[in-house]
């Protein structure tokens, strides 16, 4: 029997790539695929758990499954960091405030 390729295993991959780059626009872009990914990945590994000799691709299900746990533990991390920022060091009226008055220092 031939073997054939995992549904959406090369997709799960990408999902979770960039869920770790998606930890840099404030956490919010990681948790969105970094939360697909892992549901994409579950349904993945329970196809190729109900027969494992038809499939290929399961190492890009495993990968892309371990990328989006740290994406969205990274996500994490960007976002109390964000929330412990605003809240601790002005909010964000003092950041628009300081936005300002660089804008008027370099003539913007």
């Amino acid at each position: 029997m031939e073997k054939r390729e995992l549904p959406n295993s090369t997709l799960i991959l990408v999902f979770g790539i960039l869920s770790i780059l998606g930890c840099c626009c404030y956490g919010v872009l990681g948790v969105v695929f970094g939360i697909i990914a892992l549901v994409m990945s579950k349904r993945a590994i329970e196809i190729y758990n109900a027969d494992p000799e038809l499939y290929t691709g399961f190492q890009n299900v495993k990968t892309g499954r371990i990328l989006a746990i740290i994406g969205l533990a990274l996500s994490a991390i960007s976002i109390i960091a964000s929330i412990i920022g605003l809240v601790f060091f002005g909010g964000f009226d003092a950041w628009q405030d300081a936005m300002e008055e660089i804008s008027r220092q370099y003539g913007g």
